[in-house]
């Protein structure tokens, strides 16, 4: 480009540096983290072009030069995290897009390349003991009485049913799980499942609806904000974050780390693979292996029990 010859690499790193600090208001960490992943991209071009980088480079680099800059970072020699090489992937993103907005290399390669693929991370769950005292103190929380035991019922749900919150807040007054029995759930792909309720989960309920000032009607939403309307997943989480704070538990103990610990504790009990899965609402087994982190062993131990020539 027309600008590429007017300004130095080094002089244009610079300037990207000043405009995070001053336009993005990055932190000094943060900058110097930046520049770091972004010198490792250089050191690399360095070699693999075989001698001092220019703007000009930048601008000429193909789909295989990004690809092979994550090979190298991947390989055996280097064996960085996949999260790690992302998070430098994007910062090579970030420059060459600053790049190209100042009319100094515009490189359209690096929008082929795919972002190295990371696992999702799964919730902790919580121990049995820390479970029990996030689900006590939640019928103390709120401004009004009404507001702790809606809390206590959601997160009694979440445990006691194994629901995901989106789930649980879906469900209308008229399907309300104040007695026991199977509830129906719509979840991911809206497949439905039905999943036993405890006497527990429905006497938390039976005790917010008692307590609860508004009625919707039946096609309502059984769980409601401060004014009425349907309660928001923030205010959950909200919540569950004070709970959090107030029992000094982790970050880790979310609303969902409640469903986590649904499925880890009844495999801890000895709960078939099979059946969890059916009352988690997976798709696959191995999503659920993953979930409950089974080990081979219990792999191993589920297929012997299970299977009809054991």
């Amino acid at each position: 480009m027309a600008g590429a010859g007017a300004l130095t690499l080094d002089a244009a790193v610079a300037d990207w540096r000043a405009w995070l600090s001053h336009e993005r208001r990055a932190s000094p960490h943060t900058l110097d983290a930046y520049q770091r992943d972004l010198a490792l991209f250089l050191g690399f071009l360095s070699g693999h072009l075989g001698g001092e980088v220019t703007l000009a480079d930048l601008a000429q680099l193909k789909t295989g030069d990004f690809r092979a800059f994550l090979a190298h970072e991947q390989g055996p020699e280097r064996g960085r995290a996949k999260s790690s090489v992302a998070r430098t992937l994007s910062v090579i993103r970030n420059f060459l897009r600053f790049l190209n907005r100042r009319g100094l290399a515009e490189n359209a390669a690096i929008g082929s390349v795919g972002t190295p693929k990371l696992a999702k991370p799964v919730p902790k769950a919580l121990s049995i003991p820390e479970t029990s005292d996030m689900l006590d103190a939640a019928e103390m929380e709120g401004r009004e009485p009404w507001h702790g035991a809606r809390d206590a019922a959601v997160l009694a749900l979440l445990y006691g049913a194994g629901l995901r919150l989106g789930e649980a807040l879906a469900i209308t007054r008229r399907q309300a799980p104040t007695e026991e029995g199977p509830l129906t759930v719509t979840g991911k792909g809206r497949k439905t499942r039905n999943v036993p309720i405890l006497p527990q989960v429905a006497e938390a309920v039976a005790a917010y609806l008692a307590s609860c000032p508004h009625n919707p009607g039946p096609d309502g939403a059984l769980f409601l904000g401060a004014r009425g309307g349907p309660l928001h997943p923030r205010l959950v989480q909200g919540a569950v974050a004070r709970l959090r704070r107030g029992l000094g538990l982790a970050d880790t103990a979310t609303p969902h780390a409640l469903r986590h610990s649904f499925a880890t504790h009844l495999l801890a009990e000895g709960a078939d693979l099979r059946a969890i899965q059916e009352l988690l609402g997976h798709a696959s087994l191995a999503t659920t292996q993953r979930y409950t982190k089974v080990d081979l062993t219990r792999l191993v131990e589920v297929h012997r029990t299970a299977h009809p020539r054991s």
